[in-house]
């Protein structure tokens, strides 16, 4: 964590591992037991970001099983921003030096394992699917990472999340209607 905070504040050319271990209140020794140079320190962080998020996507899986695909993908988009967006700043720091960690294969594998147990979930949907559930859980994946790096790119997140959030809703709510086996009453 404190990795995050002193690179959202400092950014990634001021950012020393000196400087991490006054924040965290340990000794550089310490901290480079455990992380052996600025590069690992930063990856780390970003997996313990992205495990933050798979977390929270994976909490939407277990309580929402069963229950309708409407509901399901609402609860996921919630779940998704929440944790993307609790802390914008130290998101966008981690998201601005992810190119420089590998951040492309902790995506991808993020990406995978999400796609996988939303697919596991949508397979349970009340109303049955049209389509297959890793077909439909690849594009509301899609849809909210698209969402999120246009937020963590945009100059104001702030401002721009609740208007995109709500757009990813009918967006989100649309596809899905094209999904459901047994229509709901309108």
């Amino acid at each position: 964590q404190a990795a995050i905070q002193v690179l959202a504040s400092v950014g990634k050319e001021r950012l020393t591992t000196t400087l991490v271990a006054m924040r965290a209140g340990v000794s550089v020794g310490t901290l480079y037991q455990y992380f052996p140079n600025k590069s690992a320190l930063l990856q780390a962080s970003l997996k313990r970001h992205m495990h933050g998020i798979a977390t929270s996507v994976d909490r939407v899986c277990k309580e929402y099983r069963s229950t309708s695909l409407l509901t399901m993908g609402s609860a996921l988009i919630d779940a998704y921003l929440n944790a993307k967006m609790r802390n914008v700043k130290e998101s966008a720091a981690l998201y601005s030096v992810s190119s420089d960690l590998d951040g492309l294969a902790i995506a991808k594998a993020a990406h995978a394992r999400g796609c996988r147990v939303v697919a596991e979930l949508f397979a349970t949907a009340s109303e049955g699917l049209t389509k297959d559930p890793e077909i439909v859980a690849t594009i509301v994946m899609a849809a909210l990472n698209g969402v999120s790096r246009r937020l963590l790119e945009a100059k104001s997140p702030e401002r721009e999340l609740a208007p995109l959030c709500e757009e990813l809703h009918v967006l989100v709510r649309g596809y899905l209607l094209t999904c459901i086996a047994t229509k709901p009453a309108t």
